[in-house]
């Protein structure tokens, strides 16, 4: 199964014949002063809650670093507190608001830039205590320090499936907060609208349930509004039948590669009426010190199907190797872990209709610009392609809640550069690079009339802005909720990780 972990998009593990991404590459934690709010914060969270983390703690460095995935999230917060439960939340967030102190919140601390859930000089929330799992008929109740990988074992025995990450190691709550990839999207929507029910603690440090019936304006700006109405305490999953799914894992070399290609525009253009829900991770590998190139596919398709029916069009591809399963999702998934400190990774995404000539010719186009950096140290990059399908946008437009995308029932691909790279000195440069790649590709197809502005959280870089993409009345909506939730701004002046609304 090793090979599960070689072949992950979102791994990025090279091969130790690569260029050097292979090793860990760690990053001290700098020096940075606590605020005067912070101070404050940290000193009433040890009186009045219990468990601080101090810089001088043994398992400081742990919490604030080695916990995330992406060594550029490796910050010096002033104090790490772990709260416990719901009521704990609260009182650190009265305490935040009394102190006027800096706070990021982690969950499973997978979104990888800076800031996005650590912090230096602040206060940082880590709510890997609240795990607290009760799976029901139909649904699961689970915590926000929970990954999803614990939510599909829980399932497992009762014969079920929850629509989450597609790697385990993904938290439960950023996913679920800023829509949500998984392999069954085209048949049950994304993440955020399989959530029937959200506990939150605002900004006042109230706590409230929010659900249909209950605050359904709320509902609605949680399903893809990221972390701007507060922290969420208990997640109400909706579950499926799915005891057994099918999987394939796929290799081509590189001249199966425009195949590829044509195979995932043919696969997002499915829109049958009553789909079978599959998926797939497809992404292109190039080294550009071996100058080889090759594509792999990881799909998914719910049921028993040998080989899965659904990726028919790949099959058909001449493989150098493909392996064909029968499996539970907890299985999948054991082996398809993150990184964990290996790379400093910088994504860049963008949006067009399904075309198999333009697709294609945006890979070669990545892989030319790619030598033009090639003397990077530890380079690893990544060309990702997910698919947004009619079929899983016309759940939200028939569920009567939606979501604040906002998508049309209309076939998307969303193709993104993904970049490992080893040092800090290079960070700059690895970002102008991906940025100017993407921004230019990006204007071509505007003028060809393919381009779509949205922007999905978890493919993003952290220069682009994902509410640019969304319905301009949906964000109007969307300040209005959180003016109404949070009026004193504390997830908007006090919090700043994350994809934030602005003013």
């Amino acid at each position: 199964m090793r090979l599960l972990v070689e072949l992950s998009l979102l791994t990025l593990v090279a091969a130790s014949s690569s260029t050097g991404a292979g090793s860990s590459v760690t990053t001290p934690l700098g020096d940075f002063a606590p605020t005067k709010g912070s101070t404050c914060a940290c000193k009433k969270l040890s009186c009045e809650l219990g468990e601080v983390i101090l810089p001088s703690s043994a398992t400081y460095v742990v919490q604030a670093a080695e916990n995330y995935w992406d060594v550029r999230a490796d910050l010096s917060p002033a104090c790490i507190f772990l709260p416990a439960s719901a009521d704990e939340v609260s009182k650190a967030v009265s305490i935040f608001k009394s102190c006027n102190a800096q706070f990021a919140v982690r969950g499973g601390g997978h979104m990888n830039y800076p800031g996005s859930n650590n912090i230096d000089g602040g206060v940082l929330l880590a709510l890997e205590k609240l795990n607290n799992v009760i799976v029901k008929r139909d649904t699961i109740e689970v915590g926000p320090g929970l990954n999803w990988y614990d939510v599909y074992s829980a399932l497992e025995p009762y014969g079920r499936a929850a629509i989450g990450g597609r790697l385990k190691t993904i938290g439960v709550p950023g996913l679920s907060l800023i829509g949500g990839f998984h392999y069954f999207n085209n048949k049950y929507g994304y993440a955020m609208d399989n959530v029937v029910s959200y506990d939150i603690v605002l900004g006042n440090a109230s706590q409230i349930t929010v659900n249909k019936s209950s605050h359904p304006d709320l509902f609605w700006a949680l399903k893809g509004g990221a972390n701007n109405y507060g922290i969420v305490t208990k997640f109400t999953l909706r579950t499926f039948d799915i005891p057994k799914v099918s999987t394939t894992i796929q290799v081509y070399n590189e001249s199966g590669i425009p195949d590829f290609l044509t195979a995932v525009c043919d696969m997002a253009m499915l829109d049958d009426k009553d789909p079978i829900a599959a998926g797939m991770v497809a992404t292109v590998q190039y080294n550009a010190t071996t100058k080889v190139a090759s594509a792999s596919l990881l799909g998914v398709q719910e049921g028993v199907s040998r080989p899965p029916s659904q990726f028919a069009n790949f099959s058909a591809i001449p493989a150098t190797t493909r392996i064909n399963n029968v499996t539970t999702m907890k299985q999948w998934a054991t082996d398809l872990d993150s990184p964990k400190q290996m790379f400093r990774v910088m994504f860049s995404h963008k949006t067009m209709k399904p075309d198999a000539d333009v697709l294609h010719s945006i890979y070669k186009t990545w892989k030319d610009a790619v030598d033009q950096i090639a003397d990077i140290e530890g380079l690893y990059p990544t060309f990702v392609i997910n698919i947004a399908s009619a079929s899983a946008a016309r759940v939200a437009r028939t569920n009567g809640v939606g979501n604040v995308w906002g998508l049309e029932e209309e076939s998307h691909i969303l193709w993104q550069f993904s970049t490992g790279w080893a040092l800090a000195q290079d960070d700059l440069r690895v970002e102008a690079w991906s940025r100017q790649l993407a921004e230019h590709l990006h204007a071509i197809n505007v003028k060809k009339g393919i381009a779509s502005e949205f922007v999905y959280m978890g493919d993003a870089g952290e220069w682009q802005d994902p509410f640019a993409g969304f319905p301009k009345e949906n964000v109007a909506r969307m300040r209005e909720i959180r003016s109404s939730y949070d009026p004193k701004g504390i997830f908007s002046r006090l919090n700043w990780g994350g994809f934030k609304l602005g003013i």
